[in-house]
C-alpha cells in the first residue's frame, strides 16, 4: 500500500478522547472536557426545535442566515463597540474550530509563520502545520501567566503572517489586559501581520474583569478576525455553532474557505442561536454569575485537598498545582500520571496540562479540571478527592 499522510500519522489520539475513554470504564466524574452537563437556555432550544418544523430546512445560504448574520453584528455593537456590517463582515461556521481553520486559511500560505501562545487549545499547531505554514510558539509562565512580551517580540518577524491567540485563554483561565492587548497590537502593525483572536469564551469572565476584543483597537479593526462560539455563549457545545466577524477584504476568502470544509450550518441552529444573541443583559450577567459561583466551589475544594489553584479570571476551567501533594501525601509523579491515578483510584478525571504543549519540556505538574457542572457533581468529586488524598468526606 502506497504511504497516507505522514503527519496525521504522527498525532497521536488526543488527551481528552484517551482521559475520557478512561472516565467511563472507571465511572469516574469527568471534569476534563469543557462542556456542560445541562443543556442551554429552554427559549434557544424551544426556537432550534420550533425551526425544524417551518419548512426550511434545506441548504441555508452558505455564509450563514441573515437572522444570525445580523444578529452577530449587533452583538458586536451591544457588547463591545463595534460597527459591523452583518452582510458583509459575519461568516457562520459549523464551530468555532472551522472558524479558526478558515481563518487561517484565508490568509496564510505554506512557508508562512504563524505565532501561537503556549499553553494552548490543543488544534492550534496541527491546524497551522496541515496549512504548511510554520508555529512560532511563545510560552506564558504560571501562576500569572503574565504576556512575556521581549519572547513576543521576538517571535515575530518577516515571515510572520498572522498570531492567533485566545482570550479568556484555555487552559490557563487568563483575561488578556488592555495593556497587553495594546502590546500585541503594537507587534501587528509594525510587521504588517493579521490577528486571528479565538474569543469563544468572551461572556465567561468572572471578578469585574472585561473582555476587550482586539478588533477595538486603533488599527486593528482592518487585520483582525474575531471568532465566537454560541456553544460556549449558551451551553449547547453540541450544535457546534461558531461565527467569525472580520475585514470587509478578508471575509470573501473566510467564506471561500469555509465553503470548501462544510459549506454550510444547520439553519434551524442558526436560527435559534439569533434568538439567543437577542436575550437581555440579565441572561449574559447571570451565566458568568453562575459559572463564577462554580468557579469557587470548585477551587476551594481543590485547595482543602492540597492542591495549589491558580487564579482563573474566566473559561470553563481551573488549574491546580499538585506539586504540594509529594509532601503531605507522597505523590510524585508528572501530570499525566496523576491524571490517570485520581481517575483510576479517586474516581475524578482531569486533563494533565501539559497536552497543551508542543514541546517536550512543558511544566509537569498541573492538572486542568472543568467546573462547567452542577454543584452536585462538583461536590461529588471534591468528597471523592478528599476521601483518596485525606481519608474524609
Amino acid at each position: 500500500m502506497r504511504g497516507t499522510n505522514s503527519y496525521l500519522g504522527s498525532i497521536g489520539t488526543t488527551i481528552f478522547t484517551v482521559m475520557s475513554a478512561l472516565a467511563a470504564e472507571h465511572q469516574s466524574i469527568n471534569l476534563g472536557q469543557g462542556f456542560p452537563d445541562t443543556d442551554g437556555p429552554d427559549d434557544v432550544v424551544r426556537a432550534a426545535a420550533d425551526a425544524l418544523m417551518d419548512g426550511r430546512n434545506q441548504y441555508p445560504p452558505m455564509p450563514g442566515v441573515t437572522e444570525l448574520r445580523l444578529a452577530v453584528a449587533e452583538a458586536n455593537r451591544r457588547f463591545h463597540g463595534l460597527d459591523v456590517d452583518g452582510m458583509r463582515q459575519v461568516t457562520v461556521t459549523s464551530g468555532a474550530t472551522e472558524a479558526l481553520a478558515a481563518c487561517l486559511m484565508a490568509v496564510v500560505n505554506p512557508g508562512d509563520e504563524v505565532v501561537l501562545i503556549e499553553p494552548l487549545y490543543d488544534t492550534y499547531a496541527p491546524m497551522v502545520r496541515m496549512l504548511g505554514a510554520i508555529p512560532r510558539f511563545v510560552r506564558l509562565q504560571p501562576p500569572h501567566w503574565d504576556l512575556p512580551r521581549a519572547e513576543l517580540a521576538a517571535a515575530f518577524g518577516p515571515k510572520t503572517k498572522a498570531i492567533l491567540f485566545n482570550t479568556p485563554m484555555n487552559p490557563c483561565s487568563k483575561v488578556f489586559t488592555a495593556d497587553e492587548l495594546g502590546f500585541i497590537a503594537g507587534l501587528v502593525e509594525q510587521h504588517d501581520t493579521y490577528a486571528i483572536c479565538d474569543e469563544v469564551y468572551e461572556h465567561l469572565i468572572f471578578d469585574g474583569l472585561r473582555h476587550i476584543p482586539l478588533m477595538t483597537l486603533p488599527g486593528m479593526a482592518e487585520r483582525c478576525m474575531r471568532i465566537g462560539s454560541a456553544g460556549k455563549t449558551f451551553s449547547l457545545t453540541g450544535w457546534k455553532v461558531g461565527y467569525v466577524t472580520a475585514p470587509i477584504a478578508l471575509t470573501p476568502l473566510i467564506q471561500k474557505a469555509h465553503q470548501n470544509l462544510t459549506f454550510t450550518t444547520a439553519p434551524n441552529l442558526q436560527r435559534a442561536v439569533a434568538v439567543g444573541l437577542g436575550k437581555d443583559d440579565a441572561y449574559f450577567a447571570s451565566l458568568a454569575s453562575d459559572l463564577q459561583d462554580r468557579r469557587d466551589v470548585l477551587a476551594a475544594g481543590l485547595s482543602a485537598v492540597g492542591l495549589t489553584v491558580l487564579p482563573a479570571q474566566g473559561t470553563y476551567f481551573v488549574t491546580a498545582d499538585f506539586a504540594p501533594l509529594a509532601a503531605s501525601v507522597g505523590f510524585n509523579g508528572d501530570d499525566v500520571a496523576f491524571c490517570r491515578h485520581i481517575t483510576e483510584q479517586a474516581g475524578v478525571t482531569a486533563i494533565p496540562v501539559s497536552a497543551f504543549y508542543d514541546a517536550p519540556d512543558a511544566p509537569r505538574h498541573y492538572a486542568r479540571f472543568a467546573f462547567c457542572k452542577r454543584f452536585e457533581v462538583l461536590n461529588d468529586a471534591i468528597a471523592r478527592l478528599r476521601r483518596h488524598f485525606l481519608g474524609t468526606a
